[in-house]
């Protein structure tokens, strides 16, 4: 934000957006602007006509108002916002900004955002004019997302879908080393830990369970498997078993949020010990919950099988290394894996048929 300017925006808004706001709700002139920013006035002019050019973008009109309102009235000019919680609403963005990111960036998804609704969804195209639902947005994030050109829309409408641009993978890319580089100096405990290395000690002194496990953040190894054909002509996998996949990873994610949750889950590996596993010991009851589904569907697919679905499903490794962490010959991994989500598909059928008895 500019030196001389009586009000404070958040740090994740676009120093172009940061100008047009000063400009059009303060009245500062351009001259003036150009002048705190040490830079040619013609050059803030056109960053103020390219932020007013987006307007027609329904999420940017949308954040741009939001923005106007909260942090441009007296009240804000005379208090401003403590700097502990704009740091915590920083991190707050950079974690629901690499979640929804990671989504986007699974081929064939999009976020679909209505009018006059209060959340956006992530969808991806499974094929057969078919389509999943992996993640759901707050309209804040999405708008966000949107003024820092992170996602694009080409045909604003009643529904409007977007989709992660160059400058958004550029961002991903960003916030995934950002993550893990906190997770690696034991300093951030969030959503990192689902794409960072195995965090626990080794139980069994291994050192080859501790090193970090790099993998694309293009999709996950379910995605690719499901658009392999068998010799009938038919998906490797189909749609149930990618979604039971989806299920076992999306709670996984939620389980992340408590503190030190991931050193746990080394537990279900084949080499670790399952008794000790106490899904209460950290984190809150979003967290807690989340730990106990992922802890009953691992449980009930037993040692080998839950090898499996941790790590492709959850970890995200891909097969290959999987097969060699494991032991196992070359291709045997994506047979083991769809037996594995076969059972996994078959738990969460019985658990919500648990469910509706006791309902």
């Amino acid at each position: 934000m500019e030196n001389n300017m009586a009000f404070t925006i958040p740090a994740w808004v676009p120093e172009g957006a940061q100008r047009y706001l000063a400009h059009t709700e303060t009245g500062r002139s351009i001259r003036d602007i150009a002048r705190s920013a040490g830079c040619h006035a013609s050059t803030i002019l056109r960053q103020i006509r390219r932020i007013e050019m987006r307007r027609d973008d329904p999420l940017v009109d949308a954040a741009l108002q939001s923005l106007a309102e909260t942090h441009f009235s007296a009240s804000e000019c005379a208090d401003g916002p403590a700097s502990g919680s704009e740091n915590a609403a920083e991190e707050e963005f950079e974690n629901e900004a690499l979640r929804v990111l990671r989504r986007l960036s699974e081929t064939g998804s999009v976020l679909a955002v209505a009018e006059e609704m209060d959340k956006a969804v992530v969808v991806r195209d499974t094929g057969n004019a078919g389509a999943t639902r992996t993640a759901v947005v707050e309209c804040r994030i999405a708008q966000a997302l949107a003024l820092k050109d992170w996602i694009t829309c080409d045909n604003p409408g009643r529904i409007s879908r977007y989709r992660i641009s160059a400058a958004g993978r550029s961002a991903l890319s960003h916030l995934i080393a950002k993550a893990e580089n906190k997770a690696r100096a034991g300093t951030d405990f969030g959503f990192a830990e689902a794409q960072s290395s195995f965090q626990g000690k080794p139980s069994g002194g291994s050192a080859e369970r501790v090193k970090r496990i790099r993998y694309s953040a293009a999709e996950s190894p379910l995605i690719a498997l499901s658009r392999r054909r068998d010799r009938d002509g038919k998906p490797f996998l189909d749609d149930s078993l990618v979604s039971a996949g989806e299920r076992l990873r999306e709670d996984f994610e939620l389980a992340q949020i408590g503190p030190q949750v991931s050193q746990n889950w080394d537990r279900f590996l084949t080499t670790g010990g399952r008794s000790s596993f106490d899904s209460e010991s950290h984190g809150g009851k979003g967290a807690s919950d989340a730990k106990d589904r992922v802890a009953r569907a691992l449980s009930d697919l037993g040692p080998g099988l839950s090898d499996v679905a941790l790590r492709c499903c959850c970890y995200l490794e891909g097969l290959e290394l999987a097969e060699k962490r494991m032991g196992w010959s070359a291709r045997s991994g994506k047979i083991v894996l769809r037996i594995a989500l076969q059972r996994l598909k078959r738990h969460y059928q019985e658990q919500a048929e648990r469910d509706r008895m006791i309902g």
